[in-house]
């Protein structure tokens, strides 16, 4: 007898985004079909997938110890977000054994359905560093008799949301810097710089409007820089790894000696770039601008400013609320408010009441809705207000009708 052959286990998603990649966040459910293309006769012991959530980190550190001696050490830490297993095909797997029941694939395509959900707790965004990585994936397990095992892992991206809309990451950032060059043989004036942005969230693909003042009252020519840097942080066994990456930069013209130069609004792009990970205990990525003065033959004069990258974009009514307030804040009220109409003008004459019973007699109504809108019409009466008196009609229990010369001592009605 010909046993059949697999040509091919393939795992694919249900929900693809724009450009074809499954990408989930914390407590979504995750489906997706497991395809088996046989030839011939195929008998099939189980089939299993497995989804994991893996946080990892790893370097090394090497130190001298003497002239012919190096000291290693390793570094490495793992945490786990997610791990779910299901069986598709049989039960659950075991030794070879003549007593379990085999599933026989004949040629063709065959799909097995699967789904789960992710935990609800935060998890950490997808990510690749040089350190470390945070990677989700569903692995497919297809065990055939006395045969070895055929497998297939294909990876999905999860993103803990960070939306930007938020009073914390709305909140405008500046600081300010001096630094004075000097040297064994003289001294130069100070160089000042001043930067400023709308708001501390940002995501991708967005321009961050940098607005600054770099004055130069030192004897060199320096240059306004920007960068967008990215910073790594990796731990493991109670230490921690940096690394520093700029991803994105611009240059303002060169400042000569005694001048001054502002950018208003001048634009830093955002590329395609990884949220910040700020929930992790093993790696962190966070973001700054940093925004320097760059001298010749001296230590740079550098500011940076705090951001968080996110994957919630800024509402359009933020941006139209933040606008009638610019809008409101220009306007001219009257010094004085209009004052509101008198009692006396509000008040309906017998003339104007008897008119508009005669309306209502005209108009085509019944006798009895007639006779009920009359009487109403005739009983109602516009009555001046009561005289003003410091004797509460209506005491509270306990005050005993006493007059009342301040309103916290015995609150009316």
């Amino acid at each position: 007898m010909v046993l059949g052959k697999v040509k091919t286990l393939a795992v694919c998603f249900d929900y693809l985004n724009d450009n074809n990649v499954p990408v989930y966040s914390g407590g979504d459910s995750v489906s997706g079909r497991v395809i088996i293309e046989v030839t011939g006769e195929v008998r099939v012991k189980t089939l299993n997938i497995t989804a994991r959530g893996v946080a990892k980190v790893r370097w090394t550190e090497s130190r001298n110890a003497g002239a012919n001696t190096a000291y290693t050490q390793n570094y490495t830490e793992e945490v786990e977000y997610l791990n779910h297993s299901d069986t598709l095909i049989g039960e659950e797997r075991d030794e070879d054994s003549p007593e379990e029941a085999l599933t026989v694939l004949n040629t063709g395509l065959h799909e097995f359905a699967f789904s789960f959900l992710l935990p609800q707790m935060p998890l950490a965004t997808s990510f690749e560093g040089k350190h470390g990585s945070v990677r989700y994936w569903v692995r497919a397990e297809l065990y055939r008799p006395w045969l070895l095992p055929f497998k297939v892992k294909k990876e999905f991206t999860v993103f803990e949301h960070i939306d930007i809309n938020t009073p914390l990451l709305l909140a405008p950032q500046a600081g300010t810097k001096d630094k004075t060059l000097c040297c064994w043989f003289c001294a130069s004036g100070p160089i000042s710089l001043s930067a400023k942005i709308e708001r501390k969230g940002y995501t991708p693909g967005e321009s961050i409007q940098i607005f600054a003042e770099v004055e130069n009252c030192s004897s060199r020519v320096v240059v306004p820089k920007a960068a967008l840097s990215q910073t790594q942080t990796y731990f493991a066994k109670g230490k921690a790894r940096q690394l520093q990456q700029q991803m994105a930069a611009l240059r303002g013209d060169t400042i000569p000696q005694g001048k001054s130069q502002s950018w208003d609004g001048k634009l830093l792009h955002i590329p395609p770039v990884s949220p910040s990970i700020l929930d992790c205990p093993l790696i962190r990525v966070e973001y700054s601008l940093v925004v320097y003065v760059d001298i010749p033959g001296g230590l740079n004069l550098s500011l940076s400013l705090p951001l968080v990258i996110g994957t919630i974009p800024l509402h359009t009514f933020t941006n139209r609320t933040s606008s009638i307030s610019s809008y409101c804040s220009t306007i001219s009220w009257p010094e004085r408010p209009e004052a509101p109409p008198s009692y006396s003008d509000l008040l309906v004459t017998e003339e104007q009441r008897w008119g508009c019973l005669e309306r209502c007699e005209g108009s085509e109504v019944n006798e009895e809705d007639q006779g009920t809108l009359r009487a109403y019409i005739t009983e109602f009466r516009y009555q001046p207000p009561p005289l003003y008196s410091e004797v509460d009609p209506n005491p509270e229990p306990g005050c005993g009708g006493q007059e009342v010369r301040r309103p916290d001592l015995c609150p009316s009605r």
